[in-house]
C-alpha cells in the first residue's frame, strides 16, 4: 500500500511527484532494509558517498531508536542532518485484517508514520500486504506481496485499489514481487500512469527462490527480472518519483555496506534507458 500523508490533512501529493525532476538515474533511492545490520547514521553516509539520491526509511528505524531510549526526534534530526531526501516512510503491517482492540493501535501506528513522513518532506508512506488470511473486502490499497496467501499479485491489489477509490491511495510496483508472483511485465504494461504511486526494485533469484523467503534479493542483473524492459516501461509511463532499491539479503549484510551500495547503484544505472554498462556512479558532492 502507498498512502500520501497530506490527503485529508492538507494538500495531497499526487503520484510520481515526490522526486526532483530529472532522469531515472537521478532519482535512485536506497531502502534502509538493504543495509539492515548497519546503523542508520552510517547508512545515510554510505548512501550519499555511493551515488544514491534519496533514502527510504522503515518503521523499524524509529523503533530501534526507542529501544535505545531515544525519541523520534533523534531519528528525524539524524536524517535531516544527512541532507538526503526521504522518498517514503514505512508503516506497521498487520492492519489489513485486524479487528477489535488491535485496530486502534495499528491505526495509531499509521498516524505516526504519516507524521514522520510529513516532517521529513516525504510524500508517501507504504505497507506491504499481510501474509495471512482475512476478509479482502475489508482491506484498502496494497503492495502485492508475492509470498502472501491472499493479495499476492499486482492484479489482485489493483482491483482493491480501484474499489477503494481513495485519492490518497495508490499502487506500489515492486519488480521483485512482480516476477515472483508470476505477474510479469504484461501487468505493468497495462497500468495507467496515474495508478503508479511508487516503485521499488531488486532482482529475484534465477532458481525461483524458496517459498516464503523474501530476503534473497539481488542487485539488478544478477537474477531473472528483465530490468532493461522494466525500467523502460516505468519511464514510458511518465513516472516521476523515486526508484527505491529494497534488497534484504544476509549475504549482503555480511559484506562492507559501502561495497553493497556502490555495486547496486552501478548495476542499476547500467540498465536504465539510454545508459550503457560501465556508466559509473556520480557521488553526491560533499556539503562540508
Amino acid at each position: 500500500m502507498v498512502r500520501r500523508p497530506g490527503a485529508g490533512a492538507g494538500p495531497a501529493t499526487t503520484p510520481g511527484r515526490t522526486a526532483s525532476p530529472g532522469s531515472l538515474g537521478e532519482r535512485l533511492c536506497l531502502h534502509t532494509w538493504t543495509l539492515d545490520t548497519t546503523p542508520l547514521g552510517e547508512v545515510l553516509r554510505v548512501a550519499s558517498r555511493t551515488g544514491w539520491n534519496a533514502v527510504e526509511l522503515r518503521r523499524v528505524d524509529f523503533e530501534r531508536a526507542r529501544e535505545r531510549r531515544q525519541g523520534e526526534e533523534s531519528v528525524l534530526d539524524l536524517v535531516r542532518a544527512a541532507a538526503l531526501p526521504v522518498a517514503c516512510v514505512g508503516a506497521e503491517r498487520g492492519w489489513m485484517f485486524a479487528s477489535g482492540d488491535v485496530w486502534p493501535r495499528l491505526r495509531q501506528g499509521w498516524v505516526e508514520s504519516c507524521r514522520w513522513a510529513r516532517a521529513l518532506g516525504a510524500g508517501l508512506t507504504m505497507s506491504p500486504t499481510d501474509p495471512g488470511r482475512g476478509t479482502v473486502s475489508d482491506a484498502a490499497a496494497l503492495e502485492a506481496f508475492s509470498q502472501a496467501v491472499q493479495l499476492r499479485t499486482l492484479g489482485h491489489v489493483r482491483e482493491i485499489v480501484a474499489k477503494a477509490g481513495h485519492p490518497a491511495v495508490g499502487l506500489l510496483v515492486d519488480a521483485y514481487h512482480l516476477v515472483r508472483s508470476g505477474d510479469g511485465l504484461a501487468v505493468l504494461e497495462d497500468l495507467r500512469p496515474e495508478e503508479i504511486a511508487y516503485v521499488q526494485y531488486s532482482d529475484a533469484p534465477r532458481d525461483g527462490g524458496q517459498p516464503g523467503q523474501t530476503s534473497d534479493r539481488l542487485p539488478p542483473g544478477q537474477g531473472r527480472v528483465p530490468f532493461r524492459e522494466f525500467f523502460a516501461l516505468i519511464a514510458a509511463k511518465g513516472y516521476a518519483g523515486f526508484l527505491s532499491y529494497e534488497a534484504p539479503n544476509p549475504a549482503a549484510w555480511a559484506r562492507p555496506p559501502e561495497d553493497v551500495a556502490r555495486e547496486a547503484a552501478l548495476a542499476t544505472r547500467a540498465l536504465l534507458p539510454g545508459r550503457r554498462p560501465g556508466g559509473g556512479v556520480r557521488p553526491r558532492p560533499s556539503r562540508r
